[in-house]
Parts: structure tokens; C-alpha cells; sequence
């Protein structure tokens, strides 16, 4: 059987504790030793980042420096259109093959929002989705023929190892309520971000004047 490979996509700006220790829990329920975050170059559905993509690169690789779980890979940075998930979960699909089991990572905020993606319904062609938990949002669609085509991709664990696509895992993973939009504006105000980054990439934020205050 090949083994289930986990990626996890996001803006990361900044990358928080919110966003690693969620992936800690979703790799121990769903049984896999390895992470991959995949940071958007242009997200097509939200505010543009206001760091760089150099230096959220610099800051991911400052919070998972000592962490073997996790690597990261830069492609989506390498282009000049919006980060379409379905370009790269294509190119993901085209390098493992078309027998490995493939996961994407997203919170549950994005999955009531997943009909407004690019191709949203091909999606499940490439890959299982973890959704994981987040504080403050439905557990249901608001649009009922979007939620029907939730409830009939739902699997459970096995699965996820046994088929190398079109399953819907939701991952019961801890409520964190730590945000990068909060943290943005808490740095902005001069407030401490202790405890809700990682103490390497406070460090970096400090040296570099990144998000200082307005």
C-alpha cells in the first residue's frame, strides 16, 4: 500500500501556533510522520498577504526548524497567477502517481466556502481534505446541494490509506482560536504575540521590523 502523503496549504502570515499545532493533531489521528505546508503565492479569495513571500518563507522555516514533522514546498510562490488548489493538487497527483494516497489540510472555514474555488467539484479527483476544527463557524453548508456533496464524500481514517482520493475527513482537533489576522493587528498595536508564535519566528519579527507597529 503506499503511504498517505499530507499537505497543508495556507497564506502563513504569519505562520502561529494556531497553524502547527493543529497539524501535530491531524498527523497523529490520521497516522502520517510528515507535513508538507504549501504556502499561497496570490489567495484568490482573500486579502493579499502583507508579508512578502520571502519572508513568509523565512518565517515558516524559522517555526519548523526543529520540528522533523513538517517541510515546506515553495511552488505555488513560483507563480505570477492566483494559488489555484486544483493546479496543484494536479501537479501533486502527476509526481506520486496515481495510486498514493494524497490528503490537503483545511479548516473547516474553508470547506463553507470550498463552492467558490476554481473547479471545486474536481477537487476530490486529486486528493482526500482533513478538515479540521475552527472556533466561531457552521458545521453546515448553507447551500444544501454543496452540503449534500459534503455528506456523501465523508470516510472515515482507513480509508484515507486504503484509496488515494475523494474521501472527506473531518479531524477532531482542539478549538484554537488564535488567528494571523489577530496577531497582525496585536503586533501592530505593540502587543506580545507570546505564546501564539513560535519563539523563533517572534525573534525574526522583532530583527526584521515585520508587522510593526502602525
Amino acid at each position: 500500500m503506499s503511504k498517505l502523503s499530507a499537505w497543508f496549504g495556507g497564506t502563513f502570515d504569519p505562520i502561529h501556533n494556531g497553524h502547527l499545532h493543529c497539524a501535530r493533531e491531524i498527523a497523529a489521528l490520521i497516522g502520517v510522520d510528515k507535513v508538507t505546508l504549501l504556502p499561497n503565492n496570490v489567495p484568490p479569495h482573500r486579502p493579499q498577504p502583507e508579508a512578502t513571500a520571502e519572508q513568509r518563507v523565512e518565517l515558516i522555516q524559522c517555526a519548523i526548524r526543529h520540528d522533523p514533522l513538517f517541510s515546506i514546498d515553495t511552488r505555488e510562490l513560483l507563480r505570477d497567477t492566483p494559488s489555484w488548489t486544483i493546479d496543484t493538487l494536479t501537479l501533486l497527483r502527476e509526481e506520486v502517481g496515481v495510486a498514493c494516497p494524497l490528503a490537503f489540510i483545511i479548516g473547516q472555514d474553508s470547506l463553507l466556502t470550498i463552492n467558490k474555488w476554481e473547479r471545486w467539484q474536481e477537487i476530490l479527483d486529486y486528493c482526500h481534505l482533513i478538515v479540521a476544527q475552527r472556533p466561531g463557524y457552521a458545521s453546515q453548508h448553507t447551500d444544501n446541494k454543496v452540503q449534500s456533496w459534503i455528506n456523501r464524500h465523508v470516510v472515515e481514517v482507513e480509508t484515507l490509506h486504503q484509496q488515494p482520493c475523494g474521501g472527506i475527513f473531518f479531524a477532531d482537533t482542539s478549538l484554537y482560536t488564535i488567528s494571523a489576522t489577530d496577531i497582525r493587528r496585536r503586533l501592530h498595536l505593540g502587543l506580545s504575540c507570546q505564546n501564539l508564535l513560535p519563539d523563533d519566528v517572534i525573534r525574526y519579527i522583532a530583527d526584521t521590523g515585520l508587522y510593526r507597529p502602525r
